[in-house]
């Protein structure tokens, strides 16, 4: 399905300090969404697109990670003499999902410093890019896309995803043109930028396809704030040399970034489940109706303040995936 392109670099080496306390000893990509570690969900998007050869970059205190997608002589053992057959399937299919590489960025210096840790593995072919705080449900075909359009046009893939302009400030947003249904070409792009200086209110969205012109380019690039690395910065400078595409998506992914969004995501993924779904709605459609009862009653809960004082407030607003 993906031709020439064989491999995935996941960067895994953030602190996660917006999910603090609960990532003070654990990495921010091994939060569960429902029963599965953020990251496991990554790894199996690239497994559905035909990547099996991925490396994660990974920091200091981020062992946990590498154990998960290891083999666990211990809870194997217990698990089959306890019984538990299907617990033991699932758990040793992790450590078969791929051929996994791991290695350490050293000092948190960005993105593009994350990725160029990565040129020795790669070497002088194109390769995926994948961001943990964007899960990707695999049946918008995201990532199968974006192979394909670097399939047809040999050159760097990038995707995209219309957000409201007061947004923005959040991502990286692009300056491009239509191509073909479904694919623009860069013009530009502009690394969190205000509503005001924002180019469009088309956002990058963690999924990238390179070719490996890409590591020259984040060779060339001068430290910014922080004496940090910016991946938008590289392909800044790469947009100087070749095309660089851009693949525009609406649905099918959910933002992990910070707590809300991580909460929002993990109910969509559980609803989606058939072990889980149906109970699960039907405990927040009861949750809602008691809550819409407590606001008529005008007796709310209030979550900041002296303890015992009420006020009214609007009924709790299910929202669906970022799509």
């Amino acid at each position: 399905m993906n031709g020439e392109v064989r491999k995935a670099v996941i960067p895994a080496a953030g602190l996660g300090t917006r999910f603090l306390p609960a990532t003070k000893a654990q990495p921010k990509e091994m939060l569960p969404l429902v029963d599965k570690p953020a990251i496991q969900y990554v790894v199996e998007e690239a497994i559905s697109v035909g990547i099996t050869d991925i490396l994660i970059i990974t920091g200091r205190g981020k062992r946990s990670l590498e154990d998960h997608f290891d083999r666990s002589f211990e809870l194997e053992y217990h698990l089959e003499q306890a019984g538990h057959t299907e617990l033991l399937k699932s758990v040793r299919a992790i450590a078969e999902l791929a051929d996994i590489h791991y290695v350490r960025q050293g000092a948190p210096l960005g993105l593009g410093h994350a990725v160029a840790a990565a040129a020795d593995h790669v070497g002088n072919e194109p390769f995926v890019v994948m961001l943990g705080d964007d899960i990707m449900d695999q049946s918008s075909g995201v990532l199968a896309n974006m192979l394909k359009a670097h399939e047809r046009h040999g050159r760097s893939v990038v995707a995209l995803k219309e957000v409201p302009y007061e947004e923005v400030s959040a991502y990286g947003c692009a300056e491009a043109e239509p191509v073909e249904p479904g694919l623009v070409r860069l013009r530009g792009l502009v690394e969190k930028p205000s509503p005001a200086e924002a180019p469009s209110n088309l956002a990058v969205i963690g999924r990238y396809v390179f070719t490996p012109a890409i590591f020259e380019a984040l060779r060339r690039v001068k430290p910014g704030k922080g004496g940090e690395i910016q991946l938008t910065d590289a392909i800044g400078l790469l947009l100087g040399e070749q095309a660089v595409y851009g693949y525009v998506f609406s649905n099918g992914r959910y933002d992990t970034g910070n707590k809300l969004d991580w909460l929002k995501a993990t109910v969509e993924l559980a609803l989606q489940r058939e072990d889980l779904g149906e109970p699960f709605a039907e405990f927040l459609r009861q949750k809602v109706a008691s809550l819409d009862a407590s606001e008529q009653r005008g007796t709310m809960p209030v979550t900041k303040g002296r303890p015992g004082t009420t006020k009214k407030t609007r009924g709790a607003e299910m929202t669906g995936a970022t799509s």
